[in-house]
C-alpha cells in the first residue's frame, strides 16, 4: 500500500489513461461538445504567422504592421519620438527590421499613437 499525497489511486490513474488515450492517438480534439475546441482564426485577421513583419515587405501592410507595434509597444510608450519607441521595441526584443525601420525615421518626430507611427514606417519604407 502506497503512502502519500495522491488524491488518486492506481486504478484511477488507469482509467485516466484509457480516457485520454483517443486523443493522444488520433492528433484532434475528440469531444463532441464544441465549445471545448479552440476558436479558429476570423478572416479578416492580418496574417503574422509568416515570420517577422518587417516594414516594406509583400506582406507588410499598414494593418499588419499597426497590430505588431501595438503588441509591442503599448499605449504608455506614446507619445515619444521615434528613437525612443525604437529603443522601447528592443527592449522588448521585437524584430530588428522593424526596430530599424524605427530607427531611420527623422529624429525630431513625435509620435502620438501607434497609428501615426505605422504610417510614417510604411510610408518612408514604401516606394519612393
Amino acid at each position: 500500500m502506497q503512502r502519500g499525497s495522491d488524491r488518486l489511486s492506481r486504478h484511477r490513474d488507469d482509467e485516466m489513461k484509457h480516457e485520454l488515450q483517443g486523443l493522444l492517438r488520433s492528433g484532434h480534439p475528440t469531444r463532441t461538445e464544441e465549445w471545448h475546441d479552440p476558436e479558429p482564426t476570423a478572416d479578416d485577421d492580418p496574417e503574422i504567422a509568416g515570420g517577422p513583419v518587417a516594414p516594406g515587405s509583400s506582406g507588410a501592410s499598414l494593418e499588419v504592421v499597426r497590430l505588431e507595434l501595438a503588441r509591442m509597444l503599448g499605449r504608455s510608450a506614446f507619445p515619444a519620438p521615434a528613437a525612443d519607441l525604437a529603443r522601447a521595441l528592443r527592449r522588448k526584443n521585437a524584430p530588428d527590421a522593424l526596430v530599424e525601420a524605427l530607427e531611420r525615421l527623422p529624429r525630431k518626430e513625435r509620435y502620438a499613437n501607434v497609428q501615426e507611427l505605422a504610417r510614417a514606417v510604411t510610408r518612408r519604407e514604401g516606394p519612393q
